[in-house]
């Protein structure tokens, strides 16, 4: 994107080379995984063993060295060449930074490692049936085991992606505060083979290799050692992982615009009905041209919030990530159908990979969150209105 020119050479390097990692799979080989049943291992693996899976993560621990600046242009270009890996949304720049950030040694050395070089994938299970964007009424709970220590979690989660392909998932329940019984969030680290700890998938009309769960957790006994930080600043630990999923999130809807865009005009240019391209008629080239410019938009506010994470400022960035996310999603979704429109019939072909984008676009539109809960955070946060929920 020519918003790039404002990167440092290092990231413009960067990028390039997922670039071309990117071209070398496309839009055909993620059409066919996912057809098949199956995962992007083959990418996945590439990509982790170029680095490009963990450049956030610290260089002590196996990483790069970078941030979310880095990582999200990972995505970005990989989406722009027509295979995303959604699973970084969540395994590096969620469940990476939170314990790069606050975990113990013991877990740092234990998950970083993988996580940075793709070999370990990571889940993150924060949704309930009955809590939906509410994370204040989230129901799981972590009670301790007072001869043990051992922690004890009971509930349920849904819309958990990759669980099936993860070796843990995050979990985020809540502890009841000793003084005051008031129930409090705190992350624990729960590995995919433990007692009590069963996941059913959920039925989806959108198609992509990363599936969705739905998780019980009955009773699920875990070490001590499972809960991540301090499970007094819980919230804290929270908000440090969830703005670079709303980061990355934006990343996603960035690349997969782009790459529809870049579709629909090469076929502007050459489609030929009335003596010279379609792409010559204003019908057709101003709705693409304006497409174009509402991604690029988009890509700076992304670039602002992942600046903000990186230099430590978590409220600055959780007010860019949100609208980078909302502006992405709403570009990304416009991006596309006109996209579809451009091509016509074609556009609902298999063979241009266009149509099934249609309902994928709507994926960054509604999650991790919904982009009526951005406008109620920017209204009440940033413009000062009375909050109505």
């Amino acid at each position: 994107m020519s918003h790039a020119l404002l990167e440092s050479q290092e990231v413009r390097d960067l990028r390039a080379s997922v670039a071309a990692l990117g071209a070398r799979y496309g839009r055909a080989y993620v059409q066919k995984v996912t057809s098949e049943g199956q995962h992007t291992d083959e990418l996945w693996a590439e990509a982790g063993a170029l680095g490009y899976l963990g450049v956030n993560l610290p260089e002590e621990y196996g990483g790069g060295g970078g941030g979310i600046t880095e990582l999200y242009a990972v995505l970005e270009e990989l989406g722009a060449a027509g295979s995303p890996l959604m699973m970084m949304v969540v395994s590096p720049a969620i469940c990476g930074t939170v314990i790069a950030r606050f975990g113990t040694e013991a877990q740092r050395c234990r998950w970083l490692p993988g996580l940075a070089d793709g070999s370990t994938k990571m889940a993150f299970g924060i949704t309930e049936p009955d809590a939906g964007s509410n994370s204040h009424r989230i129901t799981t709970t972590a009670r301790r085991d007072p001869g043990s220590g051992d922690w004890r979690l009971t509930g349920r989660k849904v819309f958990i992606s990759g669980v099936d392909i993860a070796e843990a998932t995050l979990i985020v329940g809540r502890t009841e505060d000793a003084r005051s019984g008031a129930l409090k969030p705190c992350l624990f680290i729960v590995p995919r083979d433990a007692p009590g700890f069963q996941r059913h998938q959920i039925p989806m009309e959108l198609q992509a290799p990363e599936k969705q769960f739905e998780l019980v957790l009955d009773d699920v006994r875990l070490p001590a050692d499972a809960l991540v930080g301090d499970e007094d600043t819980g919230l804290l630990q929270l908000f440090a992982g969830l703005n670079p999923e709303r980061i990355m999130t934006a990343a996603f809807a960035l690349g997969m615009g782009r790459y529809a865009l870049n579709q629909a005009v090469a076929y502007a240019r050459t489609r030929t009905v009335w003596k010279v391209p379609v792409g010559a008629h204003q019908a057709i080239a101003h709705p693409l041209a304006q497409a174009h410019i509402e991604l690029e938009l988009a890509g700076l506010m992304t670039a602002k919030a992942a600046a903000r994470y990186d230099a430590g400022d978590d409220t600055g960035a959780g007010e860019a990530a949100n609208m980078a996310k909302y502006a992405a999603a709403e570009a990304n979704i416009r991006a596309i159908d006109q996209a579809v429109h451009t091509l016509g019939g074609n556009g609902l072909t298999t063979e241009f990979g266009l149509a099934s984008l249609l309902n994928a676009a709507r994926v960054a539109r509604v999650a991790p969150v919904s982009r009526e809960m951005i406008l109620n955070y920017v209204s009440h946060q940033t413009l000062g209105l009375p909050k109505s929920y």
